[in-house]
């Protein structure tokens, strides 16, 4: 008897989600560090709720998608890993039009995805089409990038510092972070 046979609806054995928080363990001990990755995970994780509706929030969109950069080798949708592409810095960036992003300088899944649509890792236009529809109040003026420079305490006590600096600045009340 299969699993849909026995009423439960169950997947098939085969189609198990990809293992990808072992896949990243595995690969920094492949890199040569002592220790496999730690993933953050907090027993207290502080909640705010928004002072006012979504429908009349600033929302701020943090991204760590690269800026392309051509002198740094193939960085298009399906581009293979490309660490050259990284940037160590927080930077802003207009949200008036699409920029040219990419992210083959981060280490997700090629088998399995692509990144053909923009759309699915940076959700600039789509952000912009909640602000049409009154769903959100506004699209901050500038969207932010956050490195992934596989340090915690860097991303802690520095990036998550200038990011909260920035959103602040431009007026946001509410920042939607989409890592890559």
């Amino acid at each position: 008897m299969t699993d849909t046979e026995d009423g439960l609806g169950f997947a098939a054995e085969h189609d198990a989600p990809i293992p990808y928080r072992q896949r990243i363990r595995d690969y920094y001990l492949a890199l040569g560090y002592e220790k496999p990755y730690r993933w953050a995970n907090y027993t207290d994780v502080p909640f705010t709720p928004l002072k006012k509706p979504l429908s009349e929030s600033t929302v701020a969109l943090i991204t760590t998608a690269a800026p392309f950069q051509p002198e740094k080798g193939d960085q298009g949708p399906g581009a293979a890993y490309n660490a050259s592409a990284k940037f160590y810095r927080v930077y802003s960036d207009a949200t008036d039009e699409i920029p040219d992003l990419r992210i083959s300088h981060i280490g997700y899944d090629r088998k399995h995805t692509t990144a053909e649509d923009m759309r699915t890792w940076f959700p600039l236009a789509a952000l912009k089409d909640a602000e049409k529809s009154g769903r959100i109040g506004a699209v901050a003026k500038r969207f932010h990038g956050a490195p992934t420079n596989r340090s915690q305490k860097t991303t802690i006590e520095q990036d998550c510092a200038d990011l909260l600096a920035l959103v602040r600045e431009d007026g946001a009340d509410v920042a939607i972070i989409v890592a890559n």
